[in-house]
């Protein structure tokens, strides 16, 4: 499973993966893409230290009860350090869900290969190509 941090279900917010109002859920494989559902981000907003520990484990735990294993977004926090042990995380510049989504199912060896590196994994970066 995939979570694409969203606020309008239609384009990336442009601020990091955490502070997203919802991510939306979906199956995506080399050939297809599916949306599965939305889900509200409950984790509180209110951090007591830029980068709050607390708030990692709190959206972590919240995108795990989902079984997501990809996390996308434009931009992502210095919490990606702790976030990358439990998911893939992929950096996408595109405005639009719908496009980078279509070229992650095109990417999804490598998205697979990065999975199965475990707690050493490596965040992607899928640039939008000119």
């Amino acid at each position: 499973m995939v979570a694409v941090a969203t606020d309008t279900g239609r384009q990336f917010i442009d601020r990091h993966f955490g502070d997203a109002k919802y991510f939306d859920i979906y199956t995506i494989t080399k050939n297809s893409v599916l949306f599965i559902k939305r889900i509200e981000n409950t984790v509180d907003e209110q951090e007591d230290v830029h980068a709050d520990p607390e708030k990692a484990k709190g959206v972590a735990g919240l995108l795990k009860q989902e079984d997501v294993h990809v996390v996308v977004s434009k931009i992502f926090g210095p919490n990606i350090k702790r976030i990358k042990k439990k998911f893939v995380c992929v950096v996408m510049n595109d405005k639009s869900i719908k496009s980078a989504l279509e070229r992650l199912s095109q990417n999804w060896d490598m998205i697979i290969k990065e999975w199965e590196k475990g707690a050493d994994r490596n965040h992607c970066i899928l640039r939008k190509s000119l």
